[in-house]
């Protein structure tokens, strides 16, 4: 949510920057906002003139008492009865304007990064760099779910019969798998010098309108009945609510955390829920990088960030490649985002395994997150990252390190994980 003050000042830049977004159609909100933030500041100033007014007579009534005037002090006080029945009048309209200030001003989409690439969609993302060579092996790399029903590690007609379609069973060596990509992540980030964190998975309504817009919410959130409580689509939404109202002292910035969790997601959209395999589910596991620092430092930790994503995956043996997002392909609250993308030798192409996102004081702003500086406080930056997401990530480990025989190498980062395994056999 941007500053009114800014809207106020720079009408002419937020229209721009809704046009890049290819969001035409919220262009009224601009002059509807400052409509109504005219208002509302005349209704305040109105309001603290009435105030000082009623205090100023307040004072004159003990003196008028005092004095034996207690016919004029009754006037003074029915004067002063008028005004509190004035104020109630104005303080309502005060709290109608703001919260219908607040809803339109939540709806206009952050100020992006000048060095964003514009487009209208992700198909008009702009590759930025390869790591590691991409390569095709001499044999045809079976689709993931056969190369884990080989190692008789995926169950997904068991998971139909207990959770539906979109849930899945992982089992013996691929299970194994899975928790020590895992395990790496979260070690791989602490040794970043990112302290580990394991959030509620479950949060308010007030941190969900924090963290992200309600269109994301209505297409990823499951909402728990009765209760104002949301499945978290990811551990982001749990460690940004954790700061929520809370001033930081400025020295203790940055904040580098590190969350593991399970996510859940509805998956609203036209990709659709995978029948056969497990690339788009209703639930995984994630773990997750978390940044809060000062205003000023914000992009070096978003370099930083996408970078050390790109040394998991690489010591894993898996090239990857970024990928810059476009300015349509940005949601609301973000001002610079790329996604991490993996190399798929079955497909030969790259597809996405993460993604890291500054969202400037966008997130601070909502919730409230303040640090105490020298010169008084202000709203840190607030960023997030993907260190793996699986088994989004345990697809792209199989398919790179699969062998002709059905075989699965282990790289030497992950034996520590896997019992010193160095390779996982078929076994059917």
């Amino acid at each position: 949510m941007l500053d009114i003050k800014f809207v106020r000042e720079n009408p002419d830049v937020v229209r721009e920057n809704i046009k890049k977004k290819f969001q035409d159609q919220k262009l009224p909100l601009v002059d509807e906002v400052l409509e109504l933030d005219q208002k509302l500041r005349e209704f305040r100033l109105k309001g603290d003139e009435l105030r000082a007014g009623r205090n100023a007579k307040s004072s004159e009534i003990g003196a008028l008492m005092k004095n034996g005037k207690k016919d004029e002090a009754e006037k003074i006080k029915a004067e002063v009865n008028a005004i509190n029945e004035e104020l109630v009048h104005i303080e309502e309209n005060e709290a109608t304007l703001s919260e219908e200030l607040k809803s339109k001003m939540m709806v206009i989409p952050n100020i992006i990064d000048a060095s964003v690439p514009i487009g209208k969609d992700d198909s008009e993302n702009v590759e930025n760099e390869r790591f590691g060579e991409p390569v095709v092996p001499p044999f045809e790399v079976p689709y993931h779910a056969d190369i884990m029903d080989r190692l008789n590690g995926l169950d997904k007609d068991s998971a139909g019969r207990t959770s539906g379609n979109g849930f899945y069973y992982l089992v013996g060596d691929v299970a194994r798998l899975h928790s020590a990509m895992i395990s790496y992540a979260r070690d791989f980030m602490i040794n970043k010098g990112f302290t580990y964190c394991i959030p509620p998975f479950m949060i308010r309504s007030d941190v969900v309108n924090g963290v992200m817009s309600f269109a994301e919410m209505e297409a990823m959130m499951y909402k728990i009945e009765g209760e104002d409580l949301f499945l978290i689509g990811t551990s982001e939404h749990s460690m940004i609510g954790k700061f929520k109202g809370q001033i930081v002292k400025e020295e203790e910035l940055p904040l580098t955390l590190t969350s593991y969790s399970p996510c859940f997601r509805k998956e609203v959209g036209s990709h659709g829920i995978e029948e056969r395999g497990v690339y788009r589910v209703h639930q995984f596991e994630k773990q997750e990088m978390v940044v809060l620092c000062k205003p000023e430092d914000s992009m070096d930790w978003y370099n930083k960030m996408w970078s050390y994503t790109v040394e998991f995956f690489r010591s894993l043996d898996i090239p990857v490649r970024t990928l810059e997002c476009c300015s349509g392909d940005l949601a609301d609250l973000k001002v610079k985002s790329c996604d991490v993308e993996a190399w798929s030798p079955r497909q030969q192409k790259y597809f996405e395994v993460g993604s890291c996102s500054t969202l400037g004081d966008a997130q601070a702003r909502r919730l409230g997150i303040r640090a105490k500086g020298k010169d008084g406080n202000y709203l840190v930056h607030t960023l997030n990252n993907t260190v793996l997401a699986t088994p989004r990530g345990l697809i792209a480990f199989l398919e790179n390190n699969v062998n002709e025989d059905g075989s699965v190498n282990i790289p030497v980062a992950l034996r520590p994980y896997m019992g010193g395994l160095e390779k996982i056999v078929p076994k059917k």
